[in-house]
């Protein structure tokens, strides 16, 4: 009876050492996922933060206007402002700025502006007809294009609503560091020059 007696003890402590663990570990997986709960409203309310622009970074980006380093100015109303003309490690130079309709009707792109290279226009109304002209140097640069003839710039432009505004850009070869300031021209734009960064 004694060795009957010893077996139950020592299973039923078995039991109870289990039933311990099993308890401690289920308290232990819901301890950290409280803490978890906790942090989400935490992390939600700190971007509240940020878009309340308590901390003034926001409202300084949207309140600075990008500097104009040139406007061009074509027919029916629309305008190329340029507002970057940086220079890559790549030897190329990204022209970016916005081209508007300050016009009170509804217009169509004007089609010169793509240019007249069969390649340029069978992909599409863009700015492939644009080139930089350094004047110093006598040399004209045009919009790159890839290995199928598109134009590495703006494509797709169609309509333009009254007043409407599409930002764009365009990608030449960079004339050489001593050039500081090139003629943008675009065809049926007058010319525009602008500084180089």
């Amino acid at each position: 009876m004694s060795v009957r007696h010893a077996k139950q003890i020592g299973r039923g402590i078995a039991t109870a050492a289990l039933a311990t663990g099993l308890i401690l570990g289920l308290s232990g997986c819901g301890g950290d996922e409280k803490p978890a709960q906790d942090d989400k409203p935490a992390k939600s309310s700190s971007p509240a933060k940020a878009e309340g622009g308590s901390d003034g970074q926001q409202p300084s980006q949207t309140q600075e206007p990008a500097e104009v380093l040139g406007t061009l100015t074509g027919q029916n109303g629309f305008e190329l402002t340029v507002t970057s003309a940086e220079r890559d490690t790549g030897g190329f130079i990204t022209v970016k700025g916005a081209l508007k309709n300050t016009d009170g009707k509804t217009r169509s792109i004007p089609v010169g502006m793509q240019g007249d290279e069969t390649e340029v226009v069978k992909h599409g109304n863009s700015l492939g007809g644009a080139t930089l002209l350094d004047g110093p140097s006598k040399k004209r640069y045009y919009v790159l294009r890839d290995t199928d003839g598109r134009p590495l710039t703006t494509t797709g432009l169609t309509v333009m609503k009254a007043g409407a505004s599409v930002p764009v850009f365009m990608q030449f070869p960079a004339p050489p560091a001593t050039t500081t300031e090139v003629s943008l021209q675009l065809p049926t734009f007058t010319p525009a020059t602008i500084k180089l960064s």
